[in-house]
């Protein structure tokens, strides 16, 4: 089984003919991803990779049943990128424009989720159910199916420590790389609750970083799964107040300390690493 993503997945890439959608586009081809349509307006009727190039999410939906699409447009015009895919009738939809503006995704999140489509990102590196499909950006090589499922707000993070799971004889289910935004689509909670389900998964990690509450919402939700949860989560030396890579990972009034969700995953009784690369040595240890 997979979370979200399969190999019958039929992907659309919105903004192909651009540097990096046609980049990962080819990356994602190479990977076993059913990628069936791209899409930028006034270039329909041109291909990438072999992938054929429409107008509209409308004509790539109607010509080839696509039901995933994967968001590579400029911040400026990713709102009305979105809501297109969203109105095509795509039930997943990867965002990972960065930059994009807060309102704009106030905007886009529940309208999404009135018309049922499940939104991950932005600002992420997507997802993948390791050797089956990719819609993302990570590194093709680091990932090998197995049975731990990784959530993660930090793209670097999730790299280095799929990097040590796999180097350490483990393989991963699925990966997604939720996003480091103040407002994203499936938040850290939600993607627990659906590794949970899984039957495929048998571990979770959870790579968490300081800002919001959302590691401390994982953790009180964690004390409820039968799985063992793993995490590790930086910013333990970051400075309240300043901002430390992502626009959410900022500690506010006393908010959103590393410490503060250290200490609520130990509570929820999941282990917690101090380095990225202990999560290996800990599910070994399991």
């Amino acid at each position: 089984m997979a979370v979200l993503l399969d190999e019958k997945t039929k992907l659309i890439v919105q903004g192909i003919t651009g540097h990096q959608g046609q980049f990962h586009t080819e990356k994602m081809l190479e990977y076993g991803t059913k990628v069936v349509a791209g899409v930028t307006p006034g270039k329909g009727g041109e291909n990438v990779q072999g992938v054929p190039v429409f107008d509209s999410c409308f004509d790539a939906v109607d010509a080839t049943g696509a039901n995933a699409s994967i968001l590579f447009v400029p911040a400026p015009y990713a709102k009305d990128a979105a809501i297109e895919a969203v109105e095509a009738g795509v039930e997943l939809l990867v965002m990972i424009t960065e930059r994009i503006p807060f309102h704009d995704c106030l905007d886009i999140m529940p309208y999404a989720r009135a018309k049922g489509c499940r939104v991950i990102g932005p600002n992420c590196p997507g997802l993948i159910s390791a050797g089956k499909a990719k819609a993302g950006i990570m590194p093709n090589h680091i990932f090998k199916e197995g049975d731990v499922g990784v959530i993660s707000r930090s793209g670097t993070l999730t790299y280095e420590i799929v990097n040590a799971i796999t180097q350490a004889g483990f393989g991963q289910s699925t990966c997604i790389g939720i996003g480091g935004d103040p407002v994203i689509g499936t938040s850290m909670p939600e993607a627990l609750e659906l590794l949970s389900k899984d039957r495929q998964t048998k571990r979770i990690v959870v790579v968490g970083e300081i800002g919001g509450t959302a590691e401390e919402e994982t953790a009180r939700r964690a004390k409820r799964i039968r799985k063992p949860v793993f995490a590790y989560i930086a910013g333990r030396t970051a400075p309240p107040g300043k901002r430390m890579g992502h626009a959410g990972a900022i500690i506010s009034r006393g908010m959103g300390t590393a410490d503060s969700k250290i200490q609520a995953f130990e509570a929820a009784g999941a282990r917690v690493a101090a380095y990225p690369v202990e999560i290996a040595t800990l599910l070994r240890s399991d």
